[in-house]
């Protein structure tokens, strides 16, 4: 059962007052019957005047009173998954300055969509973002459809994603639950049952809230008050335009929330990564499988990536040449992904002037920044190349 300060169960009537003070009983405490209600019909329209004067000036945002380009919300919502604003703004730059459409984006080739994307993480959403530019191209004129179950058919976009489309490109009273709102909710409606669980909870509490009017703005504005007041830590609540509704600030409640399930710790794996040359100094990259983690991206060839550390002897036969001797690089390369933590040992060898084999290339050193290489694989570069060259 989800736990509300005094009341268990939201009211949501908008007949009701923003701040209903209730007359409190002689074996209550005096402030026992104040009763914080978030309302449907009051809340929107501070959110929106709050918004209309201090809206953050985003690279994808349209000008006001005008809806955005489903083109643009769509890139930089898939780019915001798991990422800042601060770090998406040049890569959405430097996206629509070579596709400035989702046309041109769908008759790119994916290698140069991948080298664009490299750095941003999740690689598996740039391969979605190709296949879903060619199937809005392709079996949608160039259109994106208005309504969030078809946009839900679309590959790569999710629940969220459809949602926020909808809201911001189309106008449509959409519910989009991203880690701000989330928290915005939770802190509104003081909710202290711990995320993940509660996600539906809050989900249909902020559904309840959404306007007819100006949904997309309204969607932004909760994206912008969570991310510059209702903070994760240290809230602004004075700053607030909504504080005197948000019952967890009347509880004192606001710095704890959302409650989150304790995380177990990340296990870690490890292999071995090997850097082979040629004669000429050329490096031997690999093309992942399309499928699966880094899927599509170039790497520096590696064993398998297990819980313990395999030994040269048992990883060597792993690697797609077998130079005449391998070198073992001082250090680790070490690398966070979501649910698991990454250490790879790195070895040198050189082959002299052999051909790479099958879905293998070289590449010059100088010509690296061009590949498709996720962070990783660059890291994997550099310990190597600093140690080789030492």
């Amino acid at each position: 059962m989800v736990q509300r300060i005094r009341s268990t169960k939201p009211d949501l009537n908008p007949e009701h007052s923003l701040l209903k003070a209730e007359p409190a009983r002689p074996d209550q405490p005096a402030d026992a019957g104040l009763s914080v209600q978030p309302d449907r019909g009051a809340l929107p329209p501070r959110l929106l005047d709050w918004y209309d004067r201090h809206r953050r000036i985003l690279p994808w945002r349209s000008p006001p009173g005008e809806l955005a380009d489903p083109y643009r919300v769509w890139l930089s919502e898939i780019m915001l998954q798991q990422t800042t604003v601060a770090a998406v703004g040049p890569y959405f730059q430097d996206f629509t300055t070579r596709w400035p459409t989702v046309v041109d984006l769908a008759a790119a080739e994916l290698d140069d969509v991948l080298r664009a994307w490299a750095g941003l993480g999740y690689y598996a959403r740039a391969r979605n973002l190709h296949k879903c530019a060619q199937t809005v191209a392709k079996d949608h004129a160039g259109i994106f459809p208005e309504d969030e179950e078809g946009l839900r058919q679309l590959p790569g976009i999710g629940t969220y994603t459809a949602a926020a489309i909808a809201a911001i490109a189309f106008g449509r009273p959409a519910t989009a639950m991203d880690g701000n709102v989330e928290r915005v909710v939770a802190r509104l409606f003081d909710v202290r049952d711990p995320l993940p669980g509660v996600k539906p909870v809050l989900k249909e509490l902020a559904s309840e809230l959404v306007p007819e009017h100006r949904p997309g703005d309204y969607t932004q504005a909760l994206f912008d008050l969570g991310a510059t007041i209702c903070t994760p830590k240290k809230p602004r609540c004075m700053l607030c335009p909504v504080a005197d509704l948000c019952r967890a600030r009347a509880a004192g409640s606001q710095d704890g929330l959302p409650a989150k399930a304790e995380k177990s710790a990340k296990p870690v794996r490890r292999g071995i990564a090997f850097f082979l040359t040629d004669a000429a100094g050329n490096i031997l990259l690999r093309r992942r499988a399309e499928t699966g983690l880094l899927g599509g991206m170039m790497e520096v060839p590696s064993s398998a990536w297990g819980p313990a550390a395999p030994t040269l002897e048992d990883a060597a036969g792993q690697a797609p040449l077998e130079p005449a001797a391998w070198r073992t690089l001082p250090g680790l390369v070490r690398h966070t992904f979501t649910h698991f933590e990454l250490e790879l040992a790195v070895v040198a060898g050189q082959v002299g002037s052999a051909p790479a084999p099958e879905g293998c290339r070289w590449a010059a050193p100088d010509r690296l920044g061009e590949e498709a290489l996720p962070t990783v694989m660059r890291k994997v570069l550099r310990h190597a190349l600093a140690a080789s060259s030492g």
